[in-house]
């Protein structure tokens, strides 16, 4: 899966301010175990992007909710895959 977070300017700087912005985002680390984390800008505000396995659709609220609510996050949340998965795919898809 893939969780982009886009932070809105105000309340990122206030949680930022406040010593919580790093701490919420080390939370979601710990709780996404990412294969891969990325930080950049996007629209004039911070965002990341976090690539993690998901096993179950109802753990996106554990990671999400945080997010929503202490920092207004804008997420995106969608499936994504490797090289490696795509092969698999297009090997199954195109032997039936």
């Amino acid at each position: 899966m893939m969780l982009k977070a886009r932070f809105p300017m105000e309340p990122a700087n206030r949680a930022i301010e406040a010593g919580r912005f790093g701490r919420i985002i080390e939370a979601t680390i710990e709780r996404l175990e990412p294969e891969a984390t990325y930080f950049f800008t996007e629209r004039g505000c911070r965002a990341a992007l976090f690539i993690f396995d998901l096993t179950d659709q109802a753990d996106i609220p554990i990671f999400a909710e945080p997010l929503f609510s202490e920092l207004d996050a804008e997420l995106e949340v969608q499936p994504v895959m490797n090289a490696e998965d795509l092969t698999k795919g297009l090997d199954a898809a195109f032997t039936s």
